[in-house]
Order: C-alpha cells, then sequence, then structure tokens
C-alpha cells in the first residue's frame, strides 16, 4: 500500500486496504500527504502550557489560550490544517501527552471534510496519553465525507486510572446540500483504550459503508442521518452517569449510555439528524462532566 509508518498492515481493516491504489497527483508518504502534529502540555504554576511541540503540514496547532478567567488551570487549543480537509492518499497522525496534573479542551478549527477519490483512501491516527490526575476535553468538529470518499481512524487511547477523559467524534451524512448523502464508499471510526499498565480496556469499532448497506435500517441508523459517540474514561463516571440522565428525555434526538468493559467509563451513542442540537448535547455532558471531575465552569467554545 506505499503507508507510512503511522499504520503497520495490520492496522488497516480489510475494508479500507481494499482501494489501495497509486495516488497519479500526489501518491502516498510525499511531502505535503503525510501530516504530524506531537504535543507535550505541563501543569506550571495555575495554568497548562505547552512544553512541546512539533507540527507537520499539513496540521499545525495554536498556541494555548486560557479563556476560563476564574478557572486559568485550562488550556484550549485548536488543530487545523492548511489544507482545508484530508484528501486521497493523506496519512496524518497526531500524539497527544497530558503530563500529571494538567487540563486541556482540545478542538478542531471546523468540521474534518474528507473530500472526494479517485483512488485510494485517508488515514488519520489520533494517539491520546493521559498521566495521572490529568484531565482532557478532546472534541473534535463533525466528519463530512464527501462524495466517493474512504476514510480510517484509529484512536488510541492511554488513560491512567486517576485522570478524564472525554472524547467525542461525529459522523455526518455528507454535503446534502450538494445532493451528496451518504453517497461516500466506507468511513471506519476504530477506538481503543488501555491504562497505564498496557491493560487493554475496550476497543469500539463504527463503520458505515452507505454502497454495500442501507444505513437507514434497522441497527444502523434508522431515520437517522448523524450519529455522535462519546467515551468519558474516569472513575466518576458513576456520577457523570446519574447527571446526565436527563438529557436521554429530548424528543427530537435519541440518546443512549452504556458502561464501558473493566468499570473504566460510559460510552454515549448519540442519533439525530441536526448538527446543533447533537452538538450541544455534546456540549452539555462535557460541561456537566467537567463540573463533576474538576469543579470548573465550561463556556461556549469560541471559534471565527
Amino acid at each position: 500500500m506505499n503507508d507510512v509508518s503511522f499504520f503497520t498492515p495490520d492496522d488497516i481493516p480489510s475494508e479500507v486496504l481494499a482501494y489501495a491504489g497509486t495516488v497519479k497527483q500526489l501518491d502516498v508518504g510525499q511531502s505535503g500527504k503525510v501530516g504530524l502534529l506531537k504535543l507535550v502540555l505541563v501543569k506550571s504554576d495555575d495554568r497548562t502550557l505547552i512544553k512541546e511541540q512539533v507540527a507537520e503540514a499539513p496540521l499545525h496547532l495554536s498556541k494555548a489560550l486560557h479563556y476560563e478567567q476564574d478557572f486559568p488551570a485550562i488550556a484550549y487549543l485548536y488543530l487545523a490544517s492548511t489544507s482545508g480537509g484530508i484528501l486521497q492518499g493523506d496519512r496524518y497522525r497526531t500524539d497527544i501527552s497530558m503530563k500529571e496534573d494538567s487540563i486541556a479542551h482540545i478542538t478542531t478549527q471546523g468540521a474534518t471534510r474528507v473530500y472526494s477519490m479517485e483512488c485510494n483512501s485517508a488515514t488519520q491516527m489520533i494517539n491520546l496519553t493521559l498521566e495521572r490526575n490529568s484531565y482532557l476535553e478532546f472534541i473534535p468538529d463533525q466528519i463530512i465525507p464527501y462524495k466517493n470518499s474512504r476514510y480510517y481512524q484509529k484512536v488510541n487511547l492511554n488513560v491512567d486510572e486517576s485522570a478524564t477523559l472525554v472524547y467525542s467524534e461525529v459522523i455526518t451524512p455528507g454535503r446534502i446540500a450538494m445532493e451528496e448523502e451518504f453517497a461516500y464508499d466506507i468511513c471506519y471510526l476504530r477506538t481503543a483504550a488501555k491504562n497505564q499498565k498496557e491493560k487493554l480496556l475496550f476497543s469500539d469499532v463504527a463503520k458505515i459503508e452507505p454502497k454495500k448497506q442501507n444505513s437507514n435500517s434497522f441497527g444502523i441508523l434508522g431515520q437517522n442521518k448523524i450519529v455522535g459517540t462519546m467515551y468519558i474514561v474516569s472513575e466518576r463516571y458513576p456520577e457523570v452517569e446519574s447527571e446526565i440522565s436527563s438529557l436521554f428525555e429530548k424528543q427530537s434526538i435519541s440518546i443512549g449510555s452504556s458502561i464501558l468493559p473493566h468499570d473504566c467509563g460510559i460510552m454515549i451513542r448519540i442519533l439525530g439528524n441536526n448538527m446543533d442540537e447533537i452538538k450541544e448535547v455534546i456540549f452539555q455532558i462535557t460541561k456537566i462532566t467537567r463540573k463533576i471531575v474538576i469543579d470548573a465552569p465550561f463556556s461556549s467554545v469560541r471559534k471565527s
């Protein structure tokens, strides 16, 4: 597959490998096709700061911002791409390490747009490592798969038992205004979590292949078009689950939660047809979790 070292051959599912092929315009592994971002965050006095940062185009990272005047320990950071989206043959990797007692909210500058593809596919690996008593909210904007796109994302979570991670991902049906609803080939998301002893806590897969399956059938999306997933890995999860139960009563969207294996946290699945409503639920759950775990306020995330 002429791939880069982000993935071993065993890492990539056969459903994605089926699209292997040479990209005539600019092949896999060429300059500009391999995005790399490495970030280390540390607690310094009363704030979380960037200790180490490495970025290779097209991936880019903002400086650490501190919006919460009453709780300056939280660092807000924005991930961005100079390409505006993910192209065929792109291989991205993001490594984020939260050192002891560090606190951060990380999001993307905008939606992850996976552009149309004539050949090959696009892959992204995200590695999040949380050390003792650290706290991270990783809340990227939605994934928008364009017509004929093929996207594989692997997320590795390494979370100390004393730390808390709030992670979310949202898959949309594509560019509805361009009549590209469920016109992509495959969107395959795989998430796995381990603790500080390398013990596997859970593994989860979300795979949608609209051209091979009826996405609106029972057991997949039903009458919904958007699916969101949240993983809250924390020893405080029983309190969070109790507090978010009131959100399950919303009429326009469907929400359900499950306790993750080894009692390491909870998974929340959100189904609906309105992106703003789903995003609001994600923010509300994040707000509740933040209050319970670190007793801090949650303001609206600022984006321009």
